[in-house]
């Protein structure tokens, strides 16, 4: 079983795609959302509170995700202790998570910062959900209700789109100029081939 990674910048579409290959029967771990399900563990948000203060905490006592958001998106030393408490939770998730998909071809972990986060080399390969940066702006705002700014601060705590795109194994292109569902087939018939051959087979960086 080969374990893939799907990243792409905020805005990209990366769960979207995820989605698709969820209709081919793909296991997916939405890692970003898994995260949020630790910030109610009471270890977790001991540790919180310690760092980031008591005006994380909301007024029925969980974890205020939007307070937390504010600080960790304007202080890149935050954001790295904020990840440095989640990440290894995350991880070790996952891994027991993959345990009950032994006899898939393969599984994907959906991350934003797989290389961000110094974790590429967990993966047999990734693919990279690619997306110009204004119209993942313009996605995100019409998303979540946000103002650009916001969306450009936490952007800047994210690699480069093209710089991804280089050290990812295969890049699908989402900027709405091309169908994604022939995109993904594309890749999932790829990585179906290259598990069968026992991940020896060279791989094509696939640009449509």
């Amino acid at each position: 079983m080969l374990t893939v990674g799907l990243t792409g910048n905020i805005g990209s579409g990366k769960s979207l795609v995820s989605e698709i290959f969820s209709t081919f029967g793909v296991p997916v771990y939405h890692a970003d959302q898994e995260s949020k399900k630790f910030l109610a563990a009471p270890q977790v948000r001991t540790k919180i509170i310690e760092r980031f203060g008591e005006k994380t905490v909301s007024p029925s006592g969980e974890i205020d995700r939007t307070e937390l958001a504010k600080i960790v998106f304007s202080d890149e030393k935050a954001l790295l202790a904020l990840n440095s408490i989640l990440h290894p939770l995350v991880i070790g998730d996952f891994w027991e998570w993959r345990k009950a998909y032994g006899l898939h071809p393969y599984i994907i972990q959906e991350a934003a910062i797989i290389f961000e986060s110094g974790i590429a080399a967990l993966f047999d390969k990734i693919i990279h959900v690619s997306c110009p940066k204004e119209i993942a702006i313009a996605r995100v705002i019409k998303r979540d209700g946000t103002d650009g700014n916001s969306v450009r601060q936490r952007m800047r705590y994210q690699m480069e789109d093209e710089e991804k795109a280089a050290l990812s194994d295969f890049v699908i292109r989402n900027d709405g100029t091309g169908m994604l569902l022939p995109q993904v087939l594309f890749i999932h018939e790829q990585i179906l081939q290259i598990s069968a051959n026992g991940n020896n087979k060279e791989i094509v960086n696939y640009l449509f």
